[in-house]
């Protein structure tokens, strides 16, 4: 057994981490920060330990004022650690036990070479004689946010994202003390409970809000932001006062919120789903973000898709809207080859016959011969697709099989989410379990169809229902447990087609962003920011997705109408252009004119995305509000800012925008679309400050500024 060090000191250039070690072993995480920095919070002793376990016989109580830590992770002592280094990441492993409990855990750091960013995970082994019932495991516990000054936490406010259908990535920012008042008088709030916690819902990783949060510092703009990496709903954080500094504490399925229970049996093992902590010292939420955009693009699986950004067509939002026939395709197929895209992607319908309704019969996914009809079928549209130089692409929601499905009947009953013996239906349909060996059988064989044999080079995988808490098709089986389960096959069964198919594409939707996270993207190479049909509506969406998926990942629509004015089209072009083009609507039918804007912007993005996968995201008037009049978004690398900025109805012409990382700095602000467009706009450089005007209401513009003293840090 190692020796227990006073302090265990460890990290890179952008981020040190110190963890200390009482004298009966009790490890902490005391300081996060950058290195050899003295800030307040080195001094302080944090109460909470590396990991919060609870389990049935062992929890916690309280006596007056004062927490009892009986818990299994207030029991833990240091064991051993080790440091590795795993190429261009840090590795720190920090190993705990309890003998009386007979439970060990290892606590493994992991973070990207200059990157400010932390990633967690724990796994807990069984070393005991008896069984262990977990009901909650923390991935990440952080005691050390603020020091322990009260006056911090009156200056704290928290960050988090309510995501709804259609109304994705609202970031709310709020006092920490309206969650956490101030306590006076007998009880000194040493150990308060008070605070905010945010937990997921059910089968969707995001409905509601995406598994993210932060806090920040309004005086110094010291800022924290996490997020869970888990694809299913069962996932909670917490951002609370704890002896009087503010902590936040990031779980995966806990029991008392999510019907999660784990039987740990003797030798076995437990990981928990992981989390990560991106921080800035002085650079305010913005910072924070950035950083977590590094780390994103550090830790996903490498693809081709993350440096060519091609231009994406889908029939779907405002265009065919499900109801894909040849005869209908075939204009849209070449309207988008003329606008410049290079892949297109049939959506919903194309599986089914157009009279009797597809949503309850889906599972199958062989092509309908009343929609494609002739000898090639549908093969004619895919054939018609690469003659115009474009990959074909194809939709599909695989998890789900409708209960008029062929494969309802073929299918044993041990394939699907089950609860209490019987299969889980739900809005005429049924959910796979891809823990079994049928379920993933099937569905490998559908891969292999369409991009196997058929040439499909890009998926666009959805997810459409929420079959509720789980499966308990196991024998002693919590829904919690059956779905954290399910999450994880899913991410393996991902992992297999991709090994398969190196350059497929594949995209993430769920009615779109209800399934919007980092497990997922980790792994798929585009995200669907929005099922939004109103261009207005979209702006903000567009402007925020940024902060939970890196741009060349996130899909935004530019669905073109041909009853909407040039400015509108313009603006539901420009929509798109700091992200992915997903170009859609009803292209053929456009006059000339507005048609060439779709073409414009289609070459003004084709110019610029080669710098979006280096580029990391700023927000000029803020993180957008949904009413905001105003909104604009800045991509910045080190020499070029390009801002995308929206004038919605309702306001006045002109708007000051702020882009402190250009401050001093001598600036050329060039219009890159719509190019004439009537913008005009006056760089500041010691205020670091851009007027911009726009004339009309709606309208949208993206600009290129370019530092033009090269002497500029």
């Amino acid at each position: 057994m190692t020796s227990a060090p006073r302090t265990l000191r460890w990290g890179h250039q952008a981020l040190e981490v110190e963890i200390g070690v009482a004298e009966d072993g009790t490890a902490r995480l005391t300081q996060i920060g950058l290195p050899g920095g003295t800030p307040p919070e080195r001094h302080s002793w944090s109460a909470l330990p590396l990991v919060e376990v609870t389990a049935a016989g062992h929890g916690r109580h309280w006596s007056g004022d004062r927490l009892i830590n009986t818990s299994l992770g207030g029991r833990l002592r240091y064991r051993a650690h080790q440091l590795t280094r795993e190429a261009d990441w840090h590795v720190l492993t920090v190993e705990l036990h309890d003998p009386e409990a007979g439970l060990a855990a290892k606590v493994t750091y992991r973070s990207p070479d200059g990157i400010p960013v932390l990633r967690s995970e724990v796994t807990l082994r069984n070393e005991g004689q008896s069984t262990l019932h977990l009901e909650s495991v923390s991935s990440l516990v952080v005691g050390c946010l603020t020091p322990q000054d009260p006056a911090a936490i009156d200056a704290a406010d928290l960050l988090w994202a309510e995501n709804d259908w259609l109304t994705e990535c609202r970031w709310q920012r709020q006092p920490m003390r309206r969650t956490t008042p101030v306590h006076s008088g007998r009880v000194s709030n040493g150990h308060g409970k008070a605070g905010l916690a945010l937990n997921g819902q059910r089968t969707w990783s995001s409905c509601g809000h995406l598994p993210m949060g932060g806090l920040t510092d309004r005086r110094t703009g010291r800022t924290w932001v996490w997020q869970i990496e888990h694809n299913g709903g069962g996932w909670r954080w917490e951002c609370e006062e704890h002896d009087r500094a503010a902590y936040a504490a990031l779980f995966g399925p806990t029991d008392t919120h999510h019907s999660w229970r784990h039987s740990l049996e003797p030798g076995a093992a437990f990981r928990t789903v992981p989390a990560a902590l991106a921080f800035s010292d002085d650079g305010g939420p913005d910072a924070a973000f950035a950083a977590l955009t590094r780390y994103r693009r550090a830790q996903r699986r490498p693809h081709t898709d993350h440096q060519g950004l091609p231009v994406i067509f889908n029939d779907y939002m405002n265009c065919l809207m499900g109801d894909p026939t040849t005869e209908k395709l075939l204009p849209h197929i070449d309207a988008a080859a003329d606008a410049g895209a290079e892949y297109f992607v049939i959506d919903a319908g194309w599986y089914d016959g157009e009279n009797d309704g597809w949503w309850d019969s889906v599972g199958a996914w062989e092509a309908s011969a009343s929609r494609f009809p002739g000898e090639r079928g549908l093969h004619e549209v895919l054939d018609r697709i690469r003659e115009r130089g474009m990959v074909p692409g194809l939709w599909l929601e695989p998890e789900v099989v409708g209960v008029r499905s062929p494969m309802a009947k073929s299918l044993p009953d041990e394939a699907f989410f089950r609860r209490d013996g019987v299969r889980v239906t739900e809005n005429g349909r049924h959910h796979l379990d891809l823990r079994h060996p049928a379920a993933r059988a099937h569905l490998d064989q559908v891969v292999d169809r369409l991009v196997g044999e058929w040439g499909v080079g890009y998926l666009k995988l959805d997810h459409n229902i929420d079959p509720g808490s789980g499966t308990s098709a196991r024998p002693g089986e919590t829904p919690g447990a059956g779905l954290l389960g399910h999450n994880r096959a899913h991410l393996d069964w991902l992992d297999g087609i991709l090994d398969r198919y190196p350059h497929l594409v594949v995209e993430n939707c769920a009615s779109g962003g209800m399934r919007w996270d980092d497990a997922l993207l980790s792994r798929m190479q585009l995200q669907s920011t929005s099922d939004q049909q109103n261009l207005h509506l979209y702006a903000p969406i567009a402007a925020s997705a940024p902060t939970a998926v890196p741009p060349e990942q996130g899909a935004v629509w530019a669905y073109p109408q041909p009853e909407e004015s040039l400015d509108e089209v313009a603006f539901a072009m420009t929509n798109a252009l700091l992200g992915r083009i997903h170009l859609s609507g009803r292209i053929p039918e456009l006059e000339p004119e507005a048609r060439a804007l779709v073409h414009e912007a289609v070459a003004a993005y084709k110019a610029i995305r080669a710098d979006l996968p280096h580029a990391v995201p700023s927000w000029p008037l803020g993180l957008p509000a949904w009413d905001d009049p105003w909104v604009a978004l800045a991509l910045r690398t080190p020499d070029t800012t390009y801002l995308t900025a929206w004038r919605r109805p309702g306001t006045d012409a002109t708007a000051t925008l702020h882009l402190p990382h250009l401050r001093d700095t001598a600036a050329s602000v060039d219009l890159l679309y719509p190019s004439a467009g009537r913008a005009v706009s006056a760089w500041t450089p010691d205020t670091a400050e851009l007027s911009l005007t726009l004339p009309t209401a709606p309208s949208a513009v993206l600009l290129r500024i370019t530092r033009t003293d090269t002497g500029a840090p």
